[in-house]
């Protein structure tokens, strides 16, 4: 048991899906907040099976993150844990909307971040998020903010949210300014609606989907998928915390990969689902029957489609 554990840990890893507001651990909100009782973070930060409760449970965590000092911190952390598990190279999103939506110093905050990313092992770079359900207009100033800090590790800019309450469509404008920076683009879709969100962001540019499981439901999207090359950012605990796949035997992670589509393993929001991505793989293992050969070539696909050639 101890070599298996030994494997997952040590496997060379990257990460490409992972929100910086969501990797807020228990240890670490209580850092951010001493007076915090155990129990109510327990009862507050874990989702309740649905994505309402998802959301519910970022919201209340983020409210923590009321500075630069408290996002460095959280950097910091998340940084050390990465570290731990032998995560080289990871993509990390920071939901500028919402920085901006709370009427934060967003430069100040990325300064913070920065010096944390700096100062760790792990390379790192950014993707700064809109919030879909905020509408087109919020979004515009994320993707400028992406455009202007390209030259210190902002690799994309990426679109996330509730798909139902933003469609892709609405944001036209918007992907058409970050592909003229020189921007990459990934969107969130196929979590919560169907193919045709899937069919949307494939539309609009995305060069890799956030989640996509439904994809699965559609034989001409998944040949799309794997003739375009677009990889799909799988989170199989996130997936299981908000309902998107009712159980383990509804998750289509082996159907997708069997038909050839790109697949990366990812921990979306490691501190409200309280997983690593080292515990994703063991997942994906014992759960899914994915051998140590198959886990290999998923780790080295998060090398790939990494969005910076260098990662």
């Amino acid at each position: 048991m101890a070599e298996v554990e030994r494997f997952y840990q040590e496997l060379p890893k990257a990460e490409l899906h992972l929100h910086l507001e969501g990797s807020l651990t228990p240890e670490t909100l209580r850092e951010l907040e001493p007076g915090l009782a155990a129990e109510e973070i327990a009862r507050r930060l874990r989702p309740t099976g649905d994505f309402a409760g998802f959301l519910a449970a970022f919201t209340w965590a983020i409210r923590f993150l009321r500075g630069p000092a408290e996002y460095a911190l959280a950097a910091r952390r998340l940084l050390e844990r990465l570290a731990a598990e032998n995560v080289r190279y990871a993509e990390i999103t920071l939901s500028a909307g919402v920085i901006l939506h709370r009427g934060q110093d967003f430069e100040a905050i990325f300064r913070a971040v920065r010096a944390e990313a700096e100062a760790s092992p792990v390379r790192v770079r950014w993707i700064l998020d809109a919030v879909r359900q905020f509408g087109p207009q919020p979004a515009l100033p994320v993707a400028e903010l992406a455009a202007a800090h390209r030259s210190e590790g902002v690799v994309a800019f990426g679109l996330g949210g509730d798909e139902a309450a933003g469609p892709v469509e609405w944001f036209g404008e918007v992907f058409a300014l970050a592909r003229r920076h020189g921007l990459h683009l990934t969107i969130h879709a196929g979590e919560t609606e169907g193919p045709h969100s899937v069919w949307g962001a494939l539309a609009a540019g995305a060069e890799r989907i956030g989640h996509g499981i439904r994809a699965a439901e559609d034989p001409a999207l998944i040949a799309r998928l794997r003739q375009q090359d677009v990889a799909l950012e799988i989170c199989l605990s996130s997936n299981l915390a908000t309902g998107a796949a009712a159980s383990p035997a509804a998750h289509p992670l082996r159907r997708l990969y069997e038909a050839g589509v790109p697949l990366v393993l990812n921990t979306d929001d490691p501190g409200l689902f309280g997983v690593t991505l080292a515990g994703e793989y063991e997942r994906a293992a014992r759960q899914f029957g994915f051998s140590r050969e198959e886990l290999r070539a998923l780790a080295e696909n998060g090398f790939r489609y990494a969005f910076d050639a260098a990662g």
